[in-house]
């Protein structure tokens, strides 16, 4: 299974000089197994640049691909209109909810695409297009098992667990603790995976002060999770648009004391999970 990251940031996409070396796109995560199911991981600006690279490597051949959605929030879903292969004749796409509620999957993102917000209706998009709700964990994607669980966030979100070609690739992003019963949910989800993606968008004192209850979490409990779980790598992951590069060092300098083995996300890092 091989992983790679074209969008790390969280709440909105940023520019800046000082931020340019993590990146400055929102959450994307590009999964290929062995067997050549694509699998994508939410659909923040990070899925223009991954839509490129897809159409140029594909070059007319048809592409198939399955798309997970934590939740539906702006920060994982800008990409959408923007990823050129749904404008591309021949292409499959099927996009995935595990949300147990919330409105209906296919009505939210063709909603993204209406007037006032975008001038170009899918309607008109040639890729072939489907849409499943699925309230039951596990979910069969070619040869990865995809379990899913609740996290704690604002009108709800979804961590996934990718089980595939002998690795496991977690993703908890959008969610704060405090909840026990989403606690005890992430830590099962987490439980030995060798790459573990996990929002760390707050200091520790922003999320016991003004940002209590925005629904993010921190490199501290980060690391919590990843030694109680067992994970072998910790990547802290949805970096807050107001912290640079420099900021985010020193959040991973911190997480390091507790965890050695964590990296801060960054757009274009690429891993290889086997076992």
């Amino acid at each position: 299974m091989k992983v790679r990251l074209w969008g790390v940031r969280g709440t909105t996409p940023t520019t800046e000089k000082e931020n340019l070396r993590y990146g400055g796109n929102t959450a994307c995560v590009e999964v290929r197994l062995e067997d050549g199911t694509l699998i994508i991981l939410d659909c923040g600006t990070g899925l223009r640049a991954l839509g490129k690279s897809l159409s140029s490597e594909f070059a007319g051949r048809p592409l198939q691909a399955h798309i997970l959605f934590s939740h539906f929030h702006w920060d994982h879903v800008q990409g959408i209109p923007f990823f050129l292969p749904f404008y591309q004749k021949g292409n499959t796409f099927f996009f995935y909810s595990c949300l147990r509620r919330g409105p209906h999957l296919q009505k939210t993102i063709e909603a993204l695409m209406r007037p006032p917000y975008f001038p170009v209706g899918m309607s008109i998009m040639p890729a072939e297009r489907h849409f499943r709700e699925v309230a039951e964990s596990p979910l069969r994607i070619g040869g990865a098992v995809v379990h899913f669980a609740e996290l704690n966030h604002p009108q709800g979100c979804v961590g996934y667990r990718l089980e595939a070609d002998g690795g496991v690739l977690v993703l908890a992003t959008d969610t704060e603790p405090g909840s026990p019963v989403h606690d005890r949910a992430l830590r099962d989800l987490a439980r030995g995976a060798d790459l573990f993606l996990y929002d760390s968008q707050y200091t520790p004192e922003q999320s016991e002060g003004e940002k209590k209850g925005w629904g993010h979490g921190t490199w501290e409990e980060g690391v919590r999770i990843a030694r109680e779980a067992g994970v072998q790598r910790l990547l802290l992951f949805h970096h807050d648009p107001d912290h640079d590069d420099a900021c985010v060092d020193s959040l991973v300098a911190q997480a390091r004391r507790g965890f050695p083995n964590t990296t801060g996300a960054a757009e274009g890092m690429e891993f290889c999970l086997t076992k």
